[in-house]
């Protein structure tokens, strides 16, 4: 447990994850007393920090996914590169140890960041027992008392545990298919939203038979239709067995694998798979955390919040996971910013009609704003321009002319709703439409902004032109 200098502050934060450290360096830096507190404790009984995102989310599985896709690549694309490669081996532990070297050297570097921005920190479990007071307990049993002028809960969200597949010894969540000892000849995933994508994509590239069983009958249900049409192509291309329609029913744990029943179009069928991941989403962290005493309503296990992320007790602030709308870390973080600097009387909000949206499959798929379904649905009259990167010379340059980008725009004022990708670098090409979005930019807007050449960010240019039929690399609708 680090020592903490005081014992009552401006600003306490509860959870040191992407909202909850974002949020005590920002206030530490408009001038507020602030302490972090994080339950999580390493080897040496320190704090960790960085929440699930950075220790057992986002940052392991990228760096999973770049290095299954560099040993994809190595046993079955080089060869067309006039590259040839013989007696490739994978040494699983070496790859797992880079993951981990990676997250303790940025889990140092938020410590660092605490020291650098006067932030103190506080090992234990963290509940507010009245609206000025949160107690601490410590690993020990041991407990503290903390005054707060202002309280931010950033406690995240823990995997869903469904009732037909317990976890156990084979059938883990999003955290135990990080650390896998050894590849799995035959993997399960249940759940084909994004956790289950990524992670099934890692083991399909190590070698792993891979079977996503998905309850819904759509393939990816919250992204543009003809993206989801297109990727649920290519990932069955690529060797993932995507099942939808497929409702887990039983398990059964084996001595090395487990049976797994489960519905399909009212047919029971049973696979046996040497792990299965349960990968169906996340609950917020809610629980234990805030005194029944101030009766803070929550839904679901959300913390009800209003648009500031304000709970119904003033000083009381809830972010991240833990409130309504997506999962993500850096919406999180973004709620974080604007939590510190409200609370120090500064007028900040944040603009949740564009949260983007990254899939980090090969290809990519991102998104933000609305798509096609959703416009209809609305009733909105839209233009639509689309550019595949199999047009794109960059795209064909490295390979991956799989995909396209598709921009939506207002059909009476050219003011862009959404845009869309599957392919290179779509998380990067949706960032800099996200920026435009942010300034209101209609489709002419970007039609007129020069675009370097040769890059994948063409492929944005060109469909924004397409939008009123001005592509010069494909051909134009015929009005």
């Amino acid at each position: 447990m680090t020592s903490v200098k005081s014992e009552a502050f401006d600003v306490v934060v509860i959870g040191s994850g992407p909202a909850g450290y974002v949020a005590a360096i920002r206030a530490s830096q408009l001038g507020l007393k602030t302490l972090c507190v994080e339950e999580s404790i390493d080897n040496t009984g320190k704090e960790k920090l960085g929440g699930t995102c950075l220790n057992v989310g986002c940052i392991p599985s990228k760096t999973l996914l770049d290095s299954s896709h560099r040993y994809y690549e190595t046993t079955k694309n080089l060869e067309k590169h006039g590259i040839s490669v013989e007696n490739v081996t994978l040494d699983l532990s070496s790859m797992m140890k880079r993951k981990d070297d990676i997250v303790s050297k940025l889990t140092g570097g938020i410590s660092s960041l605490f020291l650098a921005n006067k932030v103190q920190s506080l090992s234990g479990k963290g509940k507010i027992i009245s609206k000025n007071i949160i107690q601490v307990t410590q690993a020990s049993g041991k407990t503290k008392d903390i005054q707060a002028k202002n309280i931010i809960i950033a406690t995240g969200s823990n995997p869903i545990e469904i009732p037909s597949a317990n976890f156990s010894k084979n059938i883990v969540d999003s955290t135990g298919a990080l650390s896998f000892k050894s590849v799995p000849k035959t993997l399960g995933v249940v759940g084909a939203g994004i956790i289950g994508l990524e992670l099934g994509s890692v083991w399909s590239r190590l070698g792993s038979e891979v079977t996503v069983l998905e309850a819904l009958e759509d393939f990816l249900p919250m992204a543009d239709p003809d993206i989801a049409k297109e990727s649920l192509k290519e990932f069955k291309k690529q060797g993932l067995n995507i099942e939808l329609a497929s409702k887990v029913i039983s398990s059964k744990e084996l001595k090395n694998s487990v049976e797994v029943t489960y519905q399909h179009k009212g047919k029971e069928i049973q696979k046996e798979f040497e792990k299965l991941i349960v990968a169906v989403g996340r609950t917020p962290n809610s629980s234990n955390v805030i005194s029944e005493k101030l009766n803070i309503k929550t839904q679901d296990g959300f913390i009800e919040v209003n648009e500031f992320c304000q709970t119904s007790v003033k000083n009381i602030w809830a972010i991240g996971d833990v409130v309504r709308g997506p999962m993500l870390a850096h919406k999180g973080s973004e709620e974080g910013i604007m939590v510190a600097e409200r609370i120090a009387d500064k007028q900040a909000q944040v603009n949740y009609d564009l949260v983007p949206s990254v899939i980090y499959s090969h290809p990519e798929i991102a998104w933000v704003g609305q798509n096609e379904k959703e416009l209809k649905s609305k009733g909105i009259n839209y233009k639509v321009g689309s550019f595949p990167f199999a047009a794109s010379g960059r795209a064909l340059a490295v390979d991956q002319s799989v995909g396209f980008v598709k921009v939506l725009s207002d059909e009476t004022t050219d003011t862009i709703l959404g845009v869309h990708v599957f392919g290179p670098a779509a998380g990067e090409i949706v960032q800099q439409a996200l920026i435009s979005m942010e300034y209101g930019s209609s489709s002419e807007d970007i039609a007129l902004t020069m675009f370097s050449h040769p890059t994948v960010s063409e492929a944005f240019h060109e469909a924004a032109l397409a939008v009123n039929n001005q592509a010069i690399h494909i051909g134009n609708k015929i009005k």
